[in-house]
């Protein structure tokens, strides 16, 4: 081959480089929706939320299909912490909160009067920013307490606190102490000993609301990694600041803003055309640093 050709190819292989956050995404594997486990997903119809009088959130509707984990990224104050409150009818502890639209689980909206909103919440678990383990709780009775609130009952309830902490990537770590206090804990490890205590009610919805910003990144990797593996068999909806982490652990990703009233959703599609070939020019220069 002459030179000259190794110069052409040189400068093609250069000008179609993707993105380091292009290939992350590239690189994870990514599930399509229609060959994921049965089930029925979550859907948001037409979702509008207030504060007062204040306009929090307006129109949006987006789909979760079962076993999927998607992504909501976004400037702080664009609605995305908001919005995923909306899904389990967490928003409503707030003074003042007002919602409108829909929000559908196995084909009813979990808004409807006749719908029992603590059932909804054991249906859909919700895992915070900060881990809030109870203080004076063991490790053993924090993953379990989630039964004794709801009044269920299990069969052997030493077979589901393990299976809970090893779905959580803890049980090899606090096995040998699980009656020690769940703040003896990490950050880290509270945070997955959080999910660990979601899982115990068998939820098919896990709601996370940056669950690794106050963590190091080696607890980071841990959680993604858990987050990975819960999404064999329940869907995940995850609100992250941290692009790389978008790109790593979600199949699909929204893009939500504010310009100046409500926050909304501007697109969503799979997380490696949102990182590589995003669709509106703002979610162009939001994943590639130029604001937010």
């Amino acid at each position: 081959m002459s030179t000259e050709n190794n110069g052409d190819q040189a400068k093609m292989e250069t000008t179609t480089t993707p993105s380091s956050l292009s290939s992350v995404a590239s690189a994870s594997k990514r599930k399509a929706i229609n060959s994921q486990p049965m089930g029925t997903g979550l859907e948001a119809r037409g979702v509008h939320a207030w504060f007062g009088k204040h306009h929090a959130l307006a129109d949006v509707s987006l789909d979760f299909a079962a076993g999927t984990i998607t992504a909501l990224i976004g400037p702080s104050g664009c609605g995305k912490s908001t919005f995923i409150r909306t899904l389990n009818r967490m928003h409503e502890f707030i003074p003042t909160a007002a919602m409108a639209g829909q929000v559908i689980l196995d084909g009813k909206d979990i808004y409807d009067p006749s719908i029992d909103v603590t059932k909804i919440r054991l249906q859909i678990g919700m895992v915070f920013q900060k881990p809030n383990p109870f203080p004076s709780m063991t490790i053993g009775e924090n993953v379990l307490s989630g039964l004794k609130l709801a009044q269920l009952k299990t069969e052997n309830k030493d077979d589901l606190l393990e299976e809970c902490l090893v779905k959580a990537g803890l049980w090899n770590e606090v096995k040998d102490r699980l009656n020690a206090h769940g703040g003896s804990l990490s950050g880290g490890q509270q945070q997955r000993l959080c999910i660990a205590r979601s899982l115990a009610v068998r939820p098919q919805v896990l709601l996370m609301d940056e669950p690794c910003s106050a963590l190091d990144p080696g607890s980071t990797l841990r959680i993604e990694e858990t987050i990975e593996e819960l999404s064999s068999n329940m869907t995940i909806v995850i609100v992250t600041h941290n692009m790389q982490q978008a790109a790593r652990v979600s199949d699909y990703t929204a893009f939500f803003l504010s310009d100046g009233g409500p926050g909304q959703m501007i697109e969503v599609a799979p997380t490696n055309e949102i990182f590589a070939r995003p669709r509106d020019k703002r979610t162009e220069n939001y994943v590639t640093g130029r604001f937010g």
